[in-house]
């Protein structure tokens, strides 16, 4: 300790690494406070269980556990629901739930905003596994876990924003209509990637299709019957938390896309990825770092091109060109355009 010349206190050498971010502190006191208020009106403890993938080794469980007035989560695929419904849960902190996954039970943990994302390991054969999520007091949720094999060399990653979806998103007040108020029927798919994406997994039935975004994990729910009404293949949804961090007031949708994607070059160093996203916000700068870093793990990067009115608002286009690596890079400006330019090049039929 050293003593401060003016008062003689005695002050720490060093800060510990545990000491928050003054947003995360304040974020944190808000969700007690609603926590209490919301508990004295009856609000139930509700469990939210993620698709999620794996390996024969591990599992990859991801959830959230939050507070809603009625236990569950709106679910009907044509339901009318505004944006802002997805963020009216009040999350938990630090509580404890239990996975079922076949026959054996595990533990996990959430952390200060609700998010379960914990591996549980194992043995686990390819395909598709079934796992059941649960705490005290609440209704079981379940979801899919894809088992991805030692054998399996494809897959797809996929951003979500201006690549299956129109969004815009990078624009402030455009993002905050589109998120919190927008009815989501009104988002519209983007051409022909739809049928892309299943011309894909009709070709490769069992390999795995992975959407990285940098949505919250609120729209979680949202984001899935998206998907299904508009045909997608069914697959997981790695998204990011809500609010600041520990260390930041705000979180990094790019750091997120590339701490996933070099997640999963170390849980899958067999795996040839192709990488799919657009030229509007920075998935051309994350996926050529990628290439860079790990060119034996990258098929094929396709790059959606905006047109002139999503490119404006969505703030303009990315300046990089991918190159380098021997990685092809395929430029169109929808799905049809990218499978005409992969089936071209042999892409689709090479794996």
């Amino acid at each position: 300790m050293i003593l401060s010349p003016r008062n003689r206190r005695p002050k720490p050498l060093n800060l510990s690494p545990e000491v928050q971010h003054t947003a995360a502190r304040v974020e944190d006191r808000v969700h007690e406070w609603a926590r209490k208020r919301v508990t004295k009106r009856g609000w139930r403890r509700t469990v939210v269980c993620y698709d999620s993938y794996g390996t024969e080794k591990s599992v990859r469980v991801l959830g959230r556990m939050i507070l809603t007035r009625n236990g569950k989560l709106a679910a009907d695929m044509h339901a009318s629901i505004r944006g802002f419904r997805s963020f009216g849960a009040v999350p938990l902190a630090n509580e404890t739930a239990w996975v079922r996954i076949g026959d054996q039970e595990h533990m996990v943990e959430c952390d200060r905003g609700g998010i379960i994302d914990m591996v549980i390991p194992g043995e686990y054969e390819p395909g598709p596994v079934e796992i059941e999520l649960w705490t005290s007091d609440s209704m079981v949720d379940r979801a899919t876990v894809t088992i991805i094999g030692e054998d399996q060399r494809f897959g797809i990653i996929s951003d979500i924003d201006d690549t299956v979806m129109v969004t815009a998103l990078p624009r402030p007040f455009l993002a905050a209509w589109n998120t919190f108020v927008l009815d989501e029927h009104a988002r519209s798919p983007v051409s022909g990637m739809a049928v892309l994406y299943d011309r894909l997994s009709y070709l490769r039935p069992n390999e795995p299709i992975i959407y990285l975004s940098t949505g919250a994990w609120n729209v979680a729910p949202t984001l899935k019957r998206f998907l299904s009404r508009n045909l997608y293949p069914d697959g997981p949804l790695l998204l990011t938390d809500w609010g600041p961090t520990t260390t930041r007031a705000f979180r990094s949708g790019v750091e997120h896309k590339r701490n996933s994607l070099e997640r999963l070059a170390r849980e899958f160093p067999h795996m040839r990825w192709l990488l799919i996203g657009d030229d509007g916000q920075y998935d051309e700068d994350v996926y050529g770092e990628f290439v860079d870093n790990h060119p034996e793990n990258v098929a094929a990067v396709a790059i959606r091109r905006l047109t002139s009115g999503e490119a404006v608002w969505a703030g303009g286009r990315s300046r990089r060109t991918g190159r380098g690596q021997g990685v092809p890079w395929i430029y169109a400006s929808d799905g049809a355009g990218l499978a005409s330019e992969l089936t071209e090049r042999g892409i689709i039929s090479e794996f």
